[in-house]
């Protein structure tokens, strides 16, 4: 499910009506017996969602500073979702720029919490569809063909780092550029 979402758009309505939209270009791939995974150890109220129907928000906040976003992908009691990590502004780029404090439309929505920031979007989307929402939703756009999409490890985590599950738009210069995190090493 990875790799379908790519060249889909995230539209999100805020509550002045402004209207804020993002071509997906990268994302993560996350799965119920994948140690990376919030939803490897069972259901929590924090993963609660992502055992859910699939096409629901699944926002958690992380680092004590930062909201991602994820897609709910897997059948209903499975605890499938998929990283949001990078998209290109479409609409709204003023409101994005003031909520981000940059006018650099590249640094907008390159990152999970970019993404977030830029577009308004925190816990209380945690659990909105997707699919039929009003204030955030995805729409078709145009999907990315297998040719177009780079394929390699996700970023940021010590566990399951073997499943290349980090997909992107190849050569798209708005997706991010952070290095995947090197596994943790014994101290010496």
């Amino acid at each position: 499910m990875g790799p379908d979402l790519l060249g889909r758009i995230l539209a999100r309505r805020l509550g002045d009506g402004t209207l804020l939209t993002a071509r997906i270009v990268e994302t993560e791939a996350y799965q119920q017996d994948d140690p990376a995974s919030h939803s490897y150890r069972g259901r929590t109220n924090r993963t609660e969602v992502m055992f859910g129907p699939p096409g629901h928000a699944y926002v958690y906040f992380t680092y004590g500073m930062h909201h991602c976003v994820n897609v709910v992908t897997g059948s209903s009691g499975e605890g499938s979702a998929v990283l949001l990590r990078a998209a290109e502004p479409l609409e709204g780029l003023e409101e994005m720029a003031r909520r981000r404090g940059t006018d650099d439309p590249r640094a907008l929505c390159s990152g999970p919490g970019r993404l977030c920031q830029a577009m308004g979007i925190a816990r209380n989307e945690n659990g909105v569809d997707l699919v039929r929402g009003r204030e955030l939703w995805l729409l078709e756009g145009s999907p990315v063909p297998a040719s177009g999409i780079g394929v390699g490890p996700r970023v940021g985590i010590t566990s399951g780092t073997e499943r290349p599950w980090r997909f992107s738009v190849r050569g798209d210069r708005y997706v991010s550029r952070v290095r995947p995190a090197e596994p943790v090493r014994g101290s010496r």
